[in-house]
């Protein structure tokens, strides 16, 4: 019986190892395609930037994958407590992943757009904003790795300073087609793109937070900082 029980356990910790190592995955690929997105954007590359659009199948499969490796688990094993919480959590993280592709993808397709008009200054700010989204990104995985909420709770602090730097690249683009009209139409793409760059920290902080509640059992309670103030009238 004890044999038995030893050997369901090894599995069972087999199986959220496999999870995690999925979770992961799926990580370090959004990451690539925030980086390969940028990239793109910069060299007005629109053949390379149709293979970062189609790149995010990869992302997606790895979610229905995670997927059906939660649902086996439920069934299969019935996890309680903190087991139930990795399970739970590991599906929302890879939600949360999966969106974060979704938006290296839409970057992507802006920039198709964007290689269609005469190329306009890149404001500084963006590639700013695209390295500290990626940053938080690559930190709030590393602790998820290692069940780490104090670093986790690092990660999310820092969305208040990503709200900040994208409100003053919002703010900038306004300025800019406010000075040349010409550039309104690409302004707004990139206007987009930042707004994807800022989304991608909001999902960053989800996981921090899911990172929270696998180690406690609990969700936070405090709300968020944010800075993102956007949708406030401008002062002069």
């Amino acid at each position: 019986m004890n044999d038995t029980h030893e050997h369901i356990v090894k599995q069972y910790d087999s199986e959220l190892h496999r999870l995690t190592g999925e979770i992961m995955r799926m990580g370090e690929l959004a990451i690539s395609q925030l980086g390969d997105a940028m990239d793109v954007l910069q060299r007005r590359d629109s053949t390379a930037a149709k293979r970062v659009i189609a790149n995010d199948s990869t992302i997606d499969a790895l979610e229905h994958e995670v997927s059906h490796d939660v649902i086996r688990l439920l069934a299969l094993r019935q996890p309680m407590a903190r087991d139930l919480r990795e399970v739970l959590a590991a599906l929302r993280i890879a939600s949360d992943i999966e969106r974060i592709g979704d938006y290296a993808s839409n970057a992507a397709k802006r920039s198709l757009a964007l290689n269609e008009s005469p190329a306009i200054a890149m404001v500084p700010g963006l590639n700013a904003l695209a390295r500290m989204a990626t940053d938080m990104l690559r930190e709030v995985l590393a602790a998820y790795r290692d069940r780490d909420e104090t670093r986790a709770m690092i990660v999310r602090a820092r969305d208040a300073e990503l709200d900040a730097l994208y409100t003053g690249l919002f703010r900038e683009l306004l300025t800019y087609m406010a000075e040349d009209p010409r550039s309104i139409s690409s302004a707004i793409h990139v206007m987009f793109i930042a707004k994807n760059l800022e989304r991608v920290g909001d999902h960053a902080t989800n996981i921090a937070e899911s990172i929270w509640f696998i180690v406690h059992g609990t969700p936070l309670l405090d709300e968020r900082e944010k800075r993102d103030f956007t949708t406030a009238p401008i002062r002069a």
